[in-house]
């Protein structure tokens, strides 16, 4: 079973990554807390309690159950609203400094989990057990946690790290096909970023990765944390090396936006914005066309992509409110090789706009 180390310099901790992790979860929480008394709160959505709530609560004595907080499932539901609410829900039942929240979810569960811990009482303590692909890949890991504005997504939020993440693979049996494939994005990303032979792996196993095979599914999660921690480590707060993590995500968060979120999953709007840095990459001659292409084609064998309707215009001035801009810059992560990316400040909404184009009219031809 494997077990990465996250160390970062406000936090250590592992994340432990297996099948049928949820019926040890009790054990493995009071390891890590100290005390199987510790009170215990699990914020979680109605459709994944529903699935998972037997196997989850056996794992606990049944004086200890946790006190179960529900919140909608859904991006657009990732709101102050709901902040308050859950933080309201958590006074009433009396939470305190020594509580621990647990996140049962997907990638908005898990932001909204740890910004609770991150605020609640000036800060307590909270553990990650993601239940789609991508949560599990990526946003379980790292400590950013957070909420959306109007203006703009996770524009408000904290460094919070966990204080741990179990990565059960089972609990993707249950997920839908699309979920998977857009979970299967952010591990593209990671292979184009930084580890270019997971990358390979994912070229050349597509088949048996599509098919779920549990061992492949477990050796994509890896590498894809492995490499997340090792960026987390050596750059915490996202000052340097962590932007490379923001690969397709400047135009992806401006594809969410334009679709008021409601008509693509997150990593199906990385997807299209991954294919859009490397088409700008392209343009500026910082990648050959050979690597281009095998890009494109292993972010398009995870899909089917779906298509969505947003003037190119629209999506280039959304990327004005990103919350990686610094001092009015855009910043963009752009690929020089598969394994390798470059941090660039000067591209211009000209190369954005075409690139965009460019990218709807793939979308034409080869989206879903």
């Amino acid at each position: 079973m494997p077990v990465i180390a996250v160390n970062t310099p406000t936090a250590n901790y592992n994340v432990v990554i297996g099948r049928g992790l949820l019926p040890t979860l009790s054990r493995r929480i009071a390891k890590l807390t100290g005390s199987p008394a510790t009170r215990l709160f699990v914020v979680t959505t109605p459709e994944i309690w529903k699935l998972w709530q037997r196997k989850f609560l056996a794992s606990f004595p049944k004086d200890a159950k946790p006190v179960v907080l529900l919140h909608p499932s859904g991006e657009s539901h990732k709101r102050f609203a709901a902040v308050e609410s859950l933080l309201e829900q958590l006074a009433e039942n009396k939470a305190d400094r020594d509580s621990v929240l647990i996140a049962l979810g997907g990638g908005v569960i898990g932001d909204i989990t740890g910004f609770l811990a991150a605020i609640y009482m000036r800060g307590i303590r909270f553990i990650q057990v993601p239940t789609t692909l991508l949560a599990q890949v990526d946003s379980s890991v790292g400590g950013k946690t957070g909420v959306n504005l109007r203006a703009g997504k996770n524009l408000v939020g904290s460094f919070h790290q966990p204080l741990g993440v179990f990565i059960d693979i089972d609990i993707l049996k249950t997920l839908p096909p699309a979920e998977l494939r857009a979970g299967l994005q952010e591990s593209v990303k990671a292979g184009v970023i930084r580890t270019p032979r997971l990358f390979r792996y994912m070229e050349s196993e597509s088949k048996a990765i599509l098919k779920a095979d549990p061992k492949a599914l477990e050796k994509v999660v890896t590498a894809s944390v492995k490499m997340k921690a090792e960026v987390v480590g050596i750059d915490e707060r996202e000052n340097g090396l962590r932007m490379i993590l923001n690969f397709g995500h400047t135009l992806g968060h401006a594809i969410e936006a334009a679709t008021k979120y409601k008509q693509l999953l997150h990593g199906q709007a990385i997807a299209w914005g991954m294919i859009a840095a490397t088409l700008i990459a392209v343009e500026r001659g910082m990648l050959g066309e050979a690597e281009a292409i095998r890009i494109v084609n292993t972010v398009l064998a995870y899909g089917p992509i779906p298509k969505f309707r947003a003037p190119a215009q629209q999506i280039v001035d959304l990327t004005g409110s990103d919350k990686k801009n610094r001092s009015g810059q855009r910043r963009f992560i752009l690929p020089v090789s598969v394994g390798k990316v470059q941090i660039v400040t000067d591209v211009t909404e000209a190369e954005m706009l075409h690139a965009t184009e460019q990218t709807l009219k793939l979308m034409q031809e080869r989206g879903a």
